[in-house]
């Protein structure tokens, strides 16, 4: 009898520019999260200052992202006095392609 693990083996297939976007959100949730958290404002309090119910700020502490886009999130931010800023720098020669990152300071 086949161990389980061997008897259903999908092929790995490599994700699309879909993970890249995710990253981006989940970092602008994260700075968003900690500006929360560090003003201590509740999921109403917070929902007033950024224009959004208390369902949608509850999404965003729990990373439930889908129904935020990047322009969303980034605007989030700048309704909690935060700056954004996007830098767009050439690729090093050494690296084959160029590639998305969001830093959140």
């Amino acid at each position: 009898m086949a161990s389980r693990s061997t008897d259903r083996r999908e092929p790995v297939t490599r994700g699309t520019g879909n993970a890249i976007e995710r990253q981006a959100k989940l970092r602008l949730a994260y700075a968003l999260n900690q500006v929360l958290e560090a003003r201590r404002l509740s999921q109403a309090a917070a929902a007033k200052v950024l224009g959004v119910t208390q369902p949608k700020v509850s999404a965003l502490r729990h990373y439930k992202l889908a129904g935020f886009s990047v322009e969303r999130l980034m605007n989030l931010l700048t309704a909690l006095d935060q700056d954004v800023e996007i830098v767009i720098r050439q690729k090093p020669r050494s690296r084959k392609a160029g590639r998305i990152s969001v830093v959140a300071a």
